[in-house]
């Protein structure tokens, strides 16, 4: 719990990396495991932010009443990907990230004002599912190495 508030309230993975990290060494996964998986997740496991930039580029579409093709939508799917790969873990960053995912199928990149009034508080949210899927893969892998070495 303590991760997570932190997470929400700073909105930074990467800040948050510290305190994930003795959380879930309390929680029990191993030193070695939670210092390998969280700092890597915090990289390139931004599976909020994934889930974001394809909520928002439909829902800029919709607005700009532009219908969308199942090709465009499965090229947000793999954008949306692949740009929560390379997305750095500091607040704001998954707006840069999102013109990038609107460009991929044509859409205007102006709709972006659409959503970054209240990008702020969506980037608390993102940033909290990111951290908990970090510490979540964090504890899994350590029980499996546990009982693999037993």
């Amino acid at each position: 719990m303590p991760a997570i508030l932190f997470a929400f309230s700073s909105a930074s993975s990467v800040g948050t990396l510290p305190l994930n990290m003795e959380c879930t060494q309390k929680l029990g996964a191993s030193k070695e495991v939670s210092s390998f998986v969280l700092p890597l997740g915090a990289t390139i496991n931004m599976d909020g932010t994934a889930i974001y930039q394809g909520v928002c580029a439909i829902f800029i579409a919709a607005c700009y009443g532009i219908q969308l093709t199942l090709p465009q939508m499965l090229t947000i799917v793999l954008t949306a990907t692949l740009a929560s790969i390379g997305t750095a873990g500091v607040p704001g960053a998954g707006m840069v990230m999102l013109a990038m995912v609107l460009t991929s199928v044509g859409l205007p990149v102006d709709g972006i004002a659409l959503v970054a009034g209240v990008d702020r508080i969506f980037d608390m949210g993102r940033t909290t599912v990111n951290i908990t899927g970090d510490a979540c893969c964090s504890l899994i892998v350590s029980n499996l190495e546990k009982k693999k070495s037993a």
